[in-house]
């Protein structure tokens, strides 16, 4: 008795953790057991994933660091069963965020043990090592979890990767289609055919002029295939643009940000569902940070270099707050006019980004409210 008064005396004197509230990139937190077993709490136990397409690797180790087992599973619905069951409330799992992670992720919900997803850009697992093998990634990873030096990241909702998901397919067949309209330009100008009379191949006007062209047999019989590819890409980027637009009106918050000048109902949801909670971000420098529109910064004493930006964090959300900012650059208040002064002097692509730094804040508000 006296020693679990002293364990109990010594969590008070700890207060609470610094980094409670730190957003994404907090330091792993060790809750505090309510688990019992017989009467008596469970042991904690950590337990580091190396996770592959075709397997993962798992190593457990004690508070203590004393290593209990590791063991290969295939990841497979037999494979995570068999790795659920030695999983209790009282395991915490470190697992870097890599493909599979979400559906890993999910698969071991019900087992109740605590999962950290880590970063692996800011967890440095492999300094000063040599060897680099799964086992010893495990091993380290479980090691770090235990010591509380891994860096997780948030781990979004299903419904928030469901709308993340509406949103990336539709940017990638946009991508797709772009990639074969420029094939088609590049076809006529090797040809000697003078360019495409409308903006948007695409475009109904457009499809039917590459009808008139003619060309040698070869160019034809080439240039007839990227037509019809264009064709169905064009469906397909009609239909998910329609899906996209609808559950923008569907989504409160994507709704609030569609009234920002420069953003509409596509750019609002991509970030929407890119941030996924809003509640994460204070500030619109936060939210900057994020995404990777803040500049690289190395100071030391009187020396100060400030670099590109980092490029951090989701390029969806990076890419739908710079497309905003070309477009919000119209605005009529001072900062459309300190934007178009800016673009003056620097440039506009540098202008483009500091005004999508400048969006945060306002994304930020809007989000609270």
């Amino acid at each position: 008795m006296m020693i679990f008064a002293f364990s109990a005396f010594f969590d008070q004197m700890k207060g609470p953790s610094p980094n409670r509230g730190a957003g994404d990139n907090a330091v792993f937190q060790t809750r505090v057991l309510r688990a019992m077993r017989g009467g008596q709490p469970m042991e904690r136990e950590y337990i580091g994933i190396d996770l592959h397409k075709q397997f993962f690797q798992a190593c457990a180790i004690r508070a203590t660091g004393e290593r209990r087992w590791e063991q290969r599973f295939p990841r497979t619905d037999g494979g995570l069963t068999l790795f659920g069951a030695r999983c209790t409330p009282a395991t915490a799992i470190a697992v870097e965020a890599t493909g599979p992670t979400w559906a890993f992720v999910d698969a071991l919900q019900p087992t109740g043990a605590t999962i950290c997803v880590v970063d692996p850009r800011k967890t440095r697992l492999k300094a000063g090592y040599a060897a680099k093998t799964d086992r010893l990634d495990a091993r380290r990873l479980a090691d770090a979890l235990r010591r509380e030096s891994v860096v997780s990241i948030y781990v979004p909702p299903p419904l928030v990767r469901e709308l993340r998901e509406v949103c990336r397919g539709r940017h990638q067949v946009v991508r797709l289609r772009t990639r074969v309209a420029q094939m088609i330009r590049a076809l006529l100008l090797r040809s000697g055919v003078d360019d495409v009379p409308v903006r948007r191949v695409f475009s109904d006007r457009g499809l039917a002029w590459l009808e008139t062209v003619r060309l040698s047999p070869d160019a034809a019989t080439s240039l007839a295939r990227l037509r019809q590819v264009l064709v169905a890409i064009q469906a397909e980027a009609a239909s998910a643009d329609a899906l996209v637009r609808a559950r923008a009106a569907a989504d409160p918050i994507a709704c609030a940000l569609d009234a920002m000048v420069g953003i509409g109902p596509v750019l609002g949801l991509t970030i929407r569902a890119e941030i996924g909670d809003g509640g994460r971000f204070r500030r619109g420098a936060e939210l900057a940070s994020y995404a990777g529109l803040v500049p690289r910064v190395d100071a030391s004493a009187d020396r100060y270099w400030s670099g590109r930006i980092t490029r951090e964090g989701s390029p969806w959300l990076r890419w739908a707050l710079v497309e905003a900012a070309m477009h919000a650059i119209r605005r009529s208040d001072a900062i459309g006019h300190w934007a178009r002064q800016l673009a003056v002097r620097k440039g506009a692509f540098k202008a483009r980004v500091a005004l999508a730094r400048r969006l945060c804040d306002d994304v930020v508000r809007v989000w609270s409210h």
